[in-house]
């Protein structure tokens, strides 16, 4: 089995999901368990940090794909950073980055959602 890693911490009001290893359909219910997680705590603003993550399949992609309505619906969003070439040029060919904010820095995506607090 693919060594996959989540795991999950809160900076201020945003929730970063750190990702290891490869993510795929064997390791997708784990990343689903998180997004149920911040759900049920109603916290919708998410960064995704793909820093440490190798490989993403279909079923990782379907993932995001199930939760960003529930975050949008509830003022929230899902957004992704530090994102390796090789990862982003799956969401690129699948047309991601017009339904994503992708930010090559954590901070910097989360500074985003605190912008979008103020105004």
């Amino acid at each position: 089995m693919a060594d996959f890693i989540v795991n999950l911490r809160g900076v201020g009001n945003v929730s970063v999901i750190d990702l290891k290893g490869y993510l795929d359909a064997h390791t997708a219910p784990e990343l689903e368990n998180i997004f149920n997680k911040l759900v049920d705590e109603k916290k919708f603003q998410v960064v995704v940090n793909f820093h440490d993550l190798q490989y993403i399949s279909s079923a990782g992609l379907g993932v995001f794909m199930a939760y960003v309505e529930t975050m949008r619906n509830n003022r929230g969003d899902i957004k992704f950073s530090n994102m390796k070439e090789n990862v982003y040029n799956i969401f690129d060919l699948l047309g991601f980055p017009v339904l994503y904010e992708f930010y090559k820095d954590e901070r910097e995506a989360i500074n985003k959602f605190n912008e979008q607090e103020k105004s």
